[in-house]
Formats: C-alpha cells, sequence, structure tokens
C-alpha cells in the first residue's frame, strides 16, 4: 500500500495504518520535536502526545494526502503548549542543548539556545523545522499553511534577529555590555 492509502484508510479509523505511518515518520518527527524540546525524554512525551491528538482528531482531517504535515503541526502544538506550561510553573533549566549542532562549542551552542528562545515564536518554527529538520521552504509552508513568500521572510527575519541577539564568537549581545 501507499502512502496515501495509509494516510486515507487511517482518516476512515484504521489505527494500524495511523501506527504504520506515524512510525514510518517517526525519525523526522522525532528531530522535530527534539529541536522544540531539547531532550530526548521530552521529544519522546511530545510524541506520544502527538500520537494520541492525533488519532482521537484523525477523522476529522478532509485531505489525506496531507497527512504528515498535519502530524507535523500537531507535534508543533503538542511542543509549544508543553514549553508554555513548563513556563508558567518554573524557568526552563539552561542545559538543555541541542546536539544536531554539532561543529559548534558547548558554550556557543547555548548562545544559540537562548537566541532561538528569544525569537517570535513563527520565526523559531520555522527556523527549527528548516535548520533541524532539514525541511526545505515548500515543506515548511505546507506544514505551517503559509505561502512560500512568507516561510521565506520568516527565515530571513529569524536569522537577522538571531545575527542581531548574538555577538561575533557566539556571545549574547546582553553579556557583551556586562
Amino acid at each position: 500500500m501507499e502512502e496515501k492509502e495509509w494516510a486515507a484508510a487511517a482518516c476512515n479509523g484504521d489505527e494500524e495504518a495511523y501506527y504504520r505511518l506515524v512510525s514510518m515518520h517517526r525519525r523526522r518527527l522525532y528531530g522535530i520535536a527534539y529541536g522544540y524540546m531539547r531532550s530526548e525524554g521530552d521529544a519522546l512525551e511530545m510524541l506520544q502526545e502527538m500520537t494520541c491528538r492525533g488519532l482521537i482528531k484523525c477523522h476529522k482531517l478532509r485531505d489525506p494526502s496531507a497527512f504528515i504535515p498535519w502530524l507535523i503541526r500537531i507535534l508543533i502544538h503538542c511542543c509549544m503548549d508543553e514549553l508554555k506550561r513548563r513556563k508558567r510553573s518554573i524557568h526552563l533549566t539552561e542545559h538543555h542543548m541541542a546536539d544536531q549542532i554539532t561543529e559548534m562549542k558547548e558554550e556557543d551552542r547555548l548562545d544559540l539556545e537562548k537566541a532561538l528562545d528569544r525569537l517570535k515564536p513563527n520565526y523559531r518554527h520555522v527556523l527549527i523545522l528548516k535548520y533541524y529538520d532539514d525541511m526545505t521552504v515548500t515543506e515548511i509552508a505546507r506544514v505551517l499553511e503559509r505561502s512560500e513568500g512568507t516561510i521565506k521572510t520568516w527565515i530571513h527575519q529569524g536569522l537577522k534577529q538571531i545575527r542581531n541577539k548574538m555577538y561575533l564568537g557566539g556571545e549574547l549581545w546582553h553579556e557583551r555590555t556586562k
């Protein structure tokens, strides 16, 4: 069976087809969750939450060909909901780091993570999807349901803001003035 057929079956209530699709894309979904949560355990928890939410709402999906972008949107919402919940209860610890950015020194990665956390959500979404999950502009546009032009603008503006928030050598701008 092709992926579109699995998606159609999943939307018609076939739980096995649903889980097969999630399993087929688990690495990609994990990479996105890890980009937001920066912890293996938290990323896996978000995948579990996405799987449950998606299964419950799957019958409402009108276009089965949009199944994976739809799942990615659910995953992003799960991650954002969890991050908001954590922000309300306690400040996030700063020891979480993205292992995908391996060429950078540890302190530079921390500065980059801080800068990413300070971006507007739309800019953070596109940068995580582009640079952590290696998605194309077209794929990001489909996932976020925006035009490619908007996505390109958000990528450009997000990178510009990161450059403004970081100082040469990786130091955060506010730390330079101390």
